[in-house]
């Protein structure tokens, strides 16, 4: 069952490759963050850096903080990940622009890219954890099936805020630094599927 980022009401974005039309300056910073993520956590937040390169050159580096007080499972998931090298060599692969980009698919280290997308049903999977949090510029959040407790390594990072999302997808974290890395890769040449054409890659790593 393919893990995709559905935009309810207003939009419907699938596999056709369609995209949302949105006025946003994409190269600029996230200006303001919700409230509930500027808030005084109730825990140490963690920190990952993506690596990130395509064709063999650096894109740049992704800084992320997660929100294990608000997501614990999400997080743990994640932590646990990476921990292994999970992530190490899978793909951002799919990319729309004043939306969104997904990665994190175990089939885009070495598989075709018609599996892309899909997942490994063996994988764990993480059941919702849906807060008050807003889906606003640089909010990463949990990719899904159409089940709500379909979560597994799957995540996305908005581009622009998509309020149709919220209390819908799990929101867990967001990035610190980077948003310019992440507009690249929303911005890369991409197939009518929303596949980049050239693959980007990632590897991540837990600050400190």
């Amino acid at each position: 069952m393919k893990y995709i980022v559905f935009v309810l009401a207003a939009l419907v974005l699938g596999c056709s490759g369609n995209t949302a039309s949105r006025s946003q300056d994409e190269s600029q910073e996230p200006k303001k963050e919700s409230a509930e993520t500027t808030a005084k956590p109730t825990v140490d937040r963690p920190q990952y850096v993506i690596s990130v390169t395509q064709g063999g050159k650096a894109l740049g580096e992704i800084v992320l903080e997660l929100f294990p007080d608000v997501a614990p499972k999400h997080v743990h998931n994640f932590d646990s990940l990476v921990s292994i090298g999970f992530y190490d060599g899978t793909a951002f692969h799919r990319v729309i622009p004043n939306f969104m980009i997904q990665g994190g698919d175990p089939n885009s280290k070495s598989k075709p890219r018609n599996t892309w997308g899909y997942g490994d049903p063996t994988q764990t999977r993480v059941p919702s954890e849906f807060s008050i949090l807003k889906h606003e510029r640089g909010i990463l959040s949990a990719a899904r099936s159409n089940d709500p407790n379909s979560a597994a390594s799957q995540f996305f990072i908005c581009v622009t805020s998509t309020p149709q999302l919220d209390g819908q997808y799990t929101i867990y974290g967001h990035v610190l630094t980077g948003m310019d890395v992440v507009d690249k890769i929303v911005n890369t040449n991409r197939d009518d599927k929303d596949n980049p054409i050239e693959k980007i890659e990632m590897k991540i790593k837990k600050k400190g």
